[in-house]
């Protein structure tokens, strides 16, 4: 019969280890991923500069990885803070429209649901009642 290692016969600091390489292996590959998807992101960069730059992190990776983030690190998190504002704006945006915010009159709100009642979405009274919490 051959050895049987049971989870005791594991040393702790073995287990510590073997944590913190999993741990650097998956920020590794967060870091990997976020550099290819920056270089696609970059519109400054043309088609073979894209081309170069995603040939060396892939044939080179930690290299490649650690050039790009020394020349190119600072442009990298100037994109991802206008992509989150982009993103933060659009959110917002559609909250503004969705919830029918401070842009929206009340001659709006009657129209819309006056176009509700017309599409027979809402009944008469169902339409009545939705006025009177406009107008008042």
């Amino acid at each position: 019969m051959g050895n049987v290692y049971l989870a005791y016969d594991y040393p702790v600091l073995g287990a510590f280890w073997t944590v913190m390489w999993i741990f650097l292996w998956v920020l590794w590959l967060l870091v990997l991923f976020r550099v290819i998807a920056d270089i696609f992101r970059d519109h400054a960069l043309n088609g073979w500069a894209k081309a170069g730059w995603l040939f060396f992190v892939i044939i080179l990776p930690f290299l490649g990885v650690l050039i790009y983030v020394m020349v190119r690190g600072k442009e990298m998190s100037k994109r991802e803070l206008r992509e989150a504002k982009r993103q933060q704006d659009a959110v917002d945006a559609y909250i503004r429209e969705t919830a029918g915010g401070p842009g929206a009159s009340s001659a709006d709100e009657l129209a819309k649901l006056a176009d509700l009642k017309a599409k027979g979405t809402i009944s008469e009274a169902e339409f009545q009642r939705a006025k009177e919490k406009i107008l008042h």
